[in-house]
């Protein structure tokens, strides 16, 4: 039993050593103004502000710009948020500004830390670990409008 035990915790820190770490900003300055996040004198009540404004609809927990992409007409950066909720310590949203203001994308993730983020011309992708199916990989799409959901076997990274 204690050698099983052992096996199955080994496999899985290795899983675990094949996220990377994801940056946290708390500033991006961009084209198009300066993504921030605010203080507060409570850390679960950040708020993110472009240009000292604050963004609409609102974005507030302790927040982290971790990831961000130059793309053709706009600057995409994903922000993660936390509430201080252990059963789902992160969760997500795009901010994508544009030279005419900005979007927001609606609330997204499987409540894990551990992310893959990549862009296109047209979409922002975002891989984490599934919650519901282990082993399985949740990817998140969010085309300008919508977030979309797919849960699919993790594939093996090529070397």
């Amino acid at each position: 039993m204690t050698a099983s035990l052992l096996l199955v915790c080994g496999s899985a820190l290795a899983v675990e050593t094949n996220w990377p770490m994801a940056p946290k900003l708390i500033e991006l300055p961009t084209p198009y103004g300066t993504l921030a996040v605010g203080e507060s004198e409570y850390v679960y009540e950040a708020r993110l502000h472009l240009d000292g404004t604050q963004i609409e609809p609102q974005i507030t927990g302790m927040l982290n710009i971790t990831y961000a992409f130059s793309m053709r007409e706009s600057q995409a950066a994903l922000v993660a948020i936390s509430k201080g909720n252990d059963a789902c310590p992160v969760s997500y949203r795009w901010v994508v500004l544009r030279a005419d203001g900005y979007q927001v994308s609606p609330e997204f993730g499987s409540c894990s830390e551990h992310i893959r983020v990549s862009a296109d011309a047209k979409r922002l992708t975002l891989q984490t670990p599934s919650r519901e199916t282990p082993g399985a990989l949740d990817t998140y799409v969010y085309d300008g409008k919508t977030v979309t959901q797919r849960t699919g076997k993790e594939k093996e990274k090529r070397k």
